[in-house]
């Protein structure tokens, strides 16, 4: 028995044609036309009254498709030109096996330095505001990757779980007093209960179709907290949200803060290290989660969903259970995020939770790369600190992060650390029968 083998001219796919190129261009120009209609070519925003009103933009949104139409044909032309190139010609071996054994020591050194992110740059506000939002980032960016990069499931609406656990902890916090600590895990219930709810309408949906329900979900979810004033307050939001306390002791200035108990004067930052140490444990806590479901059977299930959903039925797994539970995890997590993001800011509103907060959060997770926990966090750190980076050129930046995704994902579509290998797979190589090959070869 031996090895079935292939020429390399056996991969070799035929050049495409013309019709091709061009049916691929009309349906990335149709997605194109789909999701730019609700972010370009009708603008909502609220009215002088508290009503909701609209205005259109469609000269905007017909350049835009036009733009992605011919880019498409641009691209796969470019694509035809180039030709599949290898790893191995860009970069040596040599490089490759350094890179690969510093590898294994950057998740480590990550985290020591985010430990002592509160102690070295301790008077420097700006940057401890920076890390909290980049965890805050980091925390939905592994959420969404459950979702996402373990089953596979296109999810455009994340934000609207994200609002969930915001409104969940703001509404029950300013009225019926309760802790941050006791709304958490509420807000994350609140939030999961709505994966669901979203998880059946998707059960048989699959690519553009999945995209666009998910996007008009997280649109849906906005729309009702903008006119559900009686509520949510519209676009008012809710302001004086309760910040979260220590064993009870509030981190306050008075004779019942936390300093005043300690004997040492009190200090702003001290809040702020507070919560920059609690979205840490956050954080922290959602990537240990993520990594113990992925060998537990149901994380086996994520991935045979993700890699072959036929397949999947076909060993028995129930796919209906298998997205909901994955849109419930991912949900949960958004939850979480969203209720301390309700407790850091003190005051949420709708502006905070628009589609691009979703497009953001799963550009992270592709250019991070899909189910990689360390990818996603290099991403966000990547994507946050780039937006401040480029702070002063606003107008262009959004450009700028733009073009870059679009490389990313001809030139290296798995992201920067992708990761798609099984948990549970053959160590060793096994020879197969040669009665079992059409060629006749084992």
């Amino acid at each position: 028995m031996g090895r079935v083998t292939a020429s390399p001219t056996d991969h070799k796919a035929p050049p495409a044609g013309i019709a091709f190129i061009l049916k691929k261009a009309v349906i990335s120009a149709f997605v194109a036309l789909v999701l730019f209609s609700l972010m370009i070519g009708i603008r909502t925003e609220a009215g002088p009254t508290g009503q909701l009103i609209y205005s259109t933009r469609f000269d905007e949104l017909a350049t835009l498709v036009a733009i992605v139409f011919v880019g498409s044909i641009v691209i796969e032309l470019a694509r035809q030109w180039l030709g599949p190139v290898s790893t191995s010609q860009l970069v040596p071996a040599k490089v490759q096996n350094g890179f690969a054994a510093a590898g294994r020591f950057v998740a480590p050194a990550l985290l020591v330095f985010t430990l002592l992110v509160p102690v070295i740059f301790y008077n420097q506000r700006y940057i401890l505001d920076l890390g909290i939002l980049v965890l805050t980032y980091v925390m939905l960016g592994w959420g969404l990757n459950v979702v996402v990069g373990l089953a596979g499931l296109l999810d455009l609406g994340y934000v609207a779980f994200y609002a969930v656990g915001a409104y969940s902890y703001a509404l029950l916090a300013t009225t019926f007093g309760l802790s941050f600590w006791t709304c958490l895990p509420l807000a994350g219930i609140l939030a999961s209960l709505w994966g669901v709810m979203l998880g059946f309408p998707v059960l048989r949906l699959r690519g553009d179709y999945l995209a666009i329900v998910t996007l008009a979900f997280g649109e849906i979810i906005r729309l009702v907290i903008v006119n559900w004033q009686s509520l949510t307050g519209g676009p008012n939001g809710i302001s004086s949200i309760p910040r979260p306390t220590l064993f009870g002791i509030p981190l306050t200035p008075g004779d019942n803060g936390l300093a005043a108990r300690l004997g040492i004067t009190f200090d702003p930052t001290h809040r702020l290290v507070f919560l920059f140490y609690i979205i840490l444990a956050m954080a922290l806590l959602t990537n240990w989660v993520t990594i113990r479901l992925r060998r537990l059977p149901i994380g086996r299930a994520w991935e045979a969903l993700r890699e072959d959903e036929v397949a999947c039925r076909a060993l028995g797994i129930n796919t209906t259970t298998t997205k909901l539970t994955a849109f419930a995890t991912g949900a949960l997590f958004g939850g979480f995020a969203g209720a301390f993001f309700a407790t850091r800011q003190g005051f949420i509103s709708p502006e905070s939770f628009t589609f691009q907060e979703s497009a953001l959060v799963l550009a992270i997770v592709v250019l991070g790369g899909m189910g990689s926990q360390l990818g996603v966090a290099l991403a966000a750190l990547t994507m946050i600190g780039g937006f401040e980076l480029f702070r002063g050129l606003e107008q262009y930046r959004m450009l700028v992060f733009g073009i870059a995704m679009v490389l990313l994902m001809i030139w290296r579509p798995r992201g920067l650390i992708g990761h798609r290998a099984p948990t549970i797979y053959l160590k060793r190589a096994q020879a197969i029968s040669s009665d079992l090959v059409k060629e006749g070869h084992g």
